[in-house]
């Protein structure tokens, strides 16, 4: 991508740069080693409500949503070239990263999708910052509900069952649904927390959109912290006759599959443009 185009995407502007540095000061006084997991309700608060501030132009950013309804326009893309235009990637954008804390950035095209996934003992606050974004997040069930099936139909069995010619359980676990929604900027900032407010989500772009977050603590593996993506199914699928859940709520609920990786999820890295941060 030349630089013209990374411009066009991260469009520097000079508009209240202290904004982001007071969310970098505060996010480097809440998360520390010997900090609280999760913080409490006083620094959550403390640090969304500077979050709820801040706008596209504050990290360097523009609304791409006026200007391309599919959301590939900033990429000079011919408009005929269709082909082009569906396959376009995420990008992300790394502003900081430490051993207690990540802000990041996702710019979503329109109809891009970050599947299911887990964010395990993190607490994360998210910032959609244009655009629409649609989120469906879970929490695990407590105690744990556990699942074997050699279940044939779901979409996914024969390539999580079948192994070479080997039949394979699949396991699942039931959560239960903690948001269902389309989140439109401005909104405020939503949090999740490591056993609540949707722990496990994902995002589906309704129009071209960016959204700026904060884990803490990072995704590392070492530290068993590692990034599992998940396949859901209707809490009917594996009932086995002996209801868990009753009253008309089995919507409210699904089984979650571990997946590998998925290979159309496709990021690429961009230039975070907006004012420098001092640390």
């Amino acid at each position: 991508m030349c630089v013209q185009q990374i411009r066009g995407l991260f469009n520097m502007t000079k508009k209240s740069p202290c904004s982001v540095q007071a969310l970098f000061d505060l996010c480097k006084q809440t998360f520390t080693p010997s900090a609280t997991s999760p913080p409490s309700s006083q620094a959550v608060h403390k640090l969304y409500s500077l979050l709820d501030k801040i706008g596209p132009e504050e990290v360097g950013l523009k609304d791409e949503s006026l200007e391309d309804e599919r959301g590939h326009g900033l990429f000079g893309l011919n408009v005929f070239n269709r082909v082009d235009r569906w396959a376009q990637p995420i990008t992300y954008v790394d502003i900081h990263e430490d051993q207690n804390f990540t802000m990041c950035m996702f710019c979503f095209p329109t109809s891009a999708v970050i599947p299911l996934h887990d964010h395990p003992g993190m607490t994360v606050l998210s910032k959609v910052l244009y655009g629409s974004l649609h989120v469906k997040g879970y929490d695990w069930v407590e105690p744990a509900c556990i699942r074997k099936s050699v279940q044939i139909g779901h979409p996914t069995d024969e390539k999580v069952l079948r192994k070479g010619n080997m039949m394979h359980y699949l396991t699942v676990r039931l959560a239960r649904l903690a948001v269902d929604k389309v989140i439109t900027a401005p909104h405020s900032t939503s949090v999740l927390y490591p056993k609540s407010g949707g722990n496990l989500h994902c995002f589906t772009a309704i129009t071209p959109c960016a959204v700026l977050d904060i884990l803490a603590p990072p995704y590392l593996e070492a530290a068993g912290r590692r990034c599992t993506y998940y396949h859901d199914y209707p809490y009917s699928s594996f009932a086995n006759g002996d209801e868990i859940v009753g009253n008309g709520k089995e919507q409210d609920y699904a089984w979650l599959a571990v997946v590998d990786t998925p290979e159309d999820l496709y990021m690429r890295p961009g230039r975070y443009m907006g004012p420098a941060i001092q640390r």
